[in-house]
């Protein structure tokens, strides 16, 4: 009975590709029109008034293309969902959701600039046999580097991406049932896995190094890897979003008496105080930044 659902699931999966196949070849080529104009804008002169004003407009126009492109996406893929909320709303509700991602990748790029500091301490505390020998410097600063990599490429996309479907779709009324029992889903998680092996490991496993030869093929060198590297990050991305999408659509909320939607409406009671504590937290990571 689980293989034919699994099976079920695939089939859905590729449907929504098939059917949304302008959209995912979109992703390719627009958003890296948008990126090249990103690359544009920081060349851009200020000396006139007119080329200030365009320095401030193109960035707003950029931002814009891409919630367009995002929030279309999601919801296509998604389909017409009971509850759907305007376009302009979903789109707006992405900007804000981007800006928590933003907040998150600011915290774990703190993190890793700790991590010596981090991985030195923690091996001062050490035994000295299992110091020198298990919890060496060397090791705690890889595992600690990796222990950042997963929460950066798998832990936070695995978050972020079900609640960016469930924003461009519902808006601010999110299905929250729903994305508990996605986060629970079995297939959800290895998905997020390969697809950060796939488009940020594998990358940077293969295209590391300097290029070598003549000018002349350091230059295509340097275009084939960034070219690779671009493909595989974007065709993963698509390939994620789409399965996200499948098993969201597929999700039935939990039942009322579930435990889990128990511990859920505890937290909405004390939205305020969990509010406080995650200000708290962030307030106190600011200070020891600043500090």
């Amino acid at each position: 009975m689980n293989d034919l659902a699994t099976l079920g699931v695939f089939r859905d999966f590729v449907r929504r590709l098939r059917a949304n196949v302008g959209w995912a070849v979109a992703q390719i080529w627009a958003l890296g029109l948008i990126l090249l104009a990103g690359l544009a804008w920081t060349r851009l002169p200020d000396k006139y008034a007119w080329q200030v004003l365009l320095s401030l407009l193109i960035p707003v126009l950029l931002i814009a293309a891409l919630l367009v492109l995002e929030a279309g996406f999601l919801r296509r893929l998604l389909g017409t969902q009971e509850g759907r909320a305007r376009f302009v709303t979903g789109a707006l509700m992405l900007l804000a959701w981007a800006l928590v991602v933003w907040l998150a990748w600011a915290i774990l790029d703190w993190c890793n600039d700790q991590i010596p500091t981090w991985a030195g301490y923690l091996n001062s505390r050490a035994p000295a046999h299992a110091r020198a020998k298990l919890f060496t410097y060397e090791h705690i600063q890889t595992w600690l580097t990796l222990l950042v990599w997963i929460w950066r490429w798998i832990v936070l996309p695995a978050k972020v991406i079900p609640h960016a479907l469930a924003l461009a779709e519902w808006g601010w009324r999110l299905p929250w049932r729903r994305l508990i029992r996605l986060m629970f889903n079995w297939r959800w998680w290895p998905a997020v896995i390969v697809s950060a092996l796939l488009g940020v490991a594998l990358p940077e496993y293969l295209f590391t190094g300097l290029p070598h030869g003549t000018v002349h093929h350091q230059v295509w060198a340097v275009i084939f890897k960034s070219g690779a590297t671009y493909l595989l990050a974007i065709i993963s991305w698509v390939l994620l979003l789409a399965w996200g999408a499948v098993l969201l659509a597929r999700q039935t909320p939990l039942p009322e008496g579930d435990a889990i939607t128990g511990l859920f409406k505890r937290l909405h009671l004390c939205r305020q105080w969990v509010g406080a504590q995650f200000g708290w937290v962030l307030a106190w990571i600011w200070a020891a930044c600043v500090i």
